[in-house]
């Protein structure tokens, strides 16, 4: 069985339209406890040697998939393999390195409100590096989002303060990753070959573990400091690792293009709005974290931002033609 077989715009019953979304909401839940996870990891271990334990995780089990389901193998040009070199090293290594150190600075919650701007500021390099003529909504979407990540960077309390005194670099780290998973989605649309879905997945699985490996030393050699937590907070970390690589990465990626294919590119930006929904509500259910106000109204203009941006130009929100790959709604493989 290979996952090259062609999109199918209707089943039986018009089970189609709602499957594709449906598919793409849970992969944008799965990256939503990735934020959780690095909340975890990002206290205990050193984030590039985090790194390269989540694609050494993920890897073999990627591997496998490949030897169940024989993807055809992509023979990338020296254009695209250096794209997909850029691809690897920043959304494997720096998306996650950033994200797990980031989160180390700041909340849970606060970082799972600065990733659900992936969709505004995806489009905003599109119109900055790309040359793109942007529509009002997307206008209006990258303003919202924004208008969130400032009210959040503004909004701290005196005790939030003293708990968190580096919030501010923590903030800037955690939106530096959305820029690094931003940069791979712009790759992924300058590839001139095409790349079956689980091969893509095995590369950059691969490609993050050779790239971390190297940083990962030279933070050891250094002597990275680490809070020492004890063996409770060992094992979480590493428990979180797994987790990581296991479903955000390997189960994620797979819901992500099977949904993809059946749904269009406005589905699929929609579905970005479970990214900080679900890394909000993991934040308080399994990390404990009170909510602010503050923080609710940020998440309120990110969402807004979300769903108003993935709005195509001058048409309403209406099931269109299936989506194949990337589009200019900057979506594309969770990270």
């Amino acid at each position: 069985m290979s996952t090259s077989s062609p999109p199918s715009s209707s089943t039986p019953g018009g089970r189609a339209p709602l499957w594709g979304p449906v598919l793409c909401g849970a992969a944008m839940a799965t990256v939503g406890t990735s934020v959780v996870a690095s909340k975890l990891i990002g206290v205990q271990i050193e984030p590039f040697a985090a790194t390269a334990l989540r694609h050494l995780l993920a890897l073999p089990v990627l591997l496998l998939l490949c030897v169940l389901f024989r993807p055809a193998w992509p023979r990338p040009d020296r254009r695209d393999a250096w794209i997909l070199l850029m691809q690897a090293a920043s959304g494997s290594v720096g998306y996650t390195a950033l994200l797990i150190a980031g989160t180390a600075m700041v909340s849970a919650a606060d970082a799972g409100v600065v990733t659900g701007t992936l969709p505004a500021m995806a489009a905003l390099f599109a119109i900055v590096i790309l040359g793109e003529r942007p529509g009002v909504a997307a206008l209006l979407g990258i303003a919202l989002a924004t208008a969130g990540v400032l009210l959040l960077s503004a909004g701290v309390g005196a005790g939030q303060g003293k708990q968190l005194p580096h919030r501010g670099l923590g903030i800037g780290l955690v939106t530096a990753a959305v820029a690094c998973e931003v940069i791979f989605i712009l790759g992924q649309r300058r590839l001139r070959s095409t790349i079956e879905p689980l091969a893509m997945a095995t590369l950059m699985s691969a490609g993050g573990l050779l790239l971390s490996l190297p940083a990962a030393a030279v933070a050891w050699a250094l002597g990275s400091p680490r809070p020492a937590l004890g063996a409770s907070g060992q094992w979480s970390a590493l428990a979180a690792i797994a987790w990581y690589a296991w479903v955000p990465t390997v189960i994620g990626f797979w819901l992500w293009y099977a949904g993809a294919r059946r749904a269009t590119a406005t589905q699929a930006a929609l579905s970005t709005a479970w990214l900080p929904v679900v890394a909000v509500i993991g934040a308080a259910a399994v990390l404990g974290e009170a909510l602010t106000p503050t923080q609710l109204m940020a998440l309120g203009l990110v969402l807004a931002g979300a769903l108003v941006g993935a709005r195509p130009p001058h048409q309403p929100l209406e099931p269109g033609p299936p989506l194949n790959g990337p589009t200019s709604s900057g979506v594309t493989q969770p990270p």
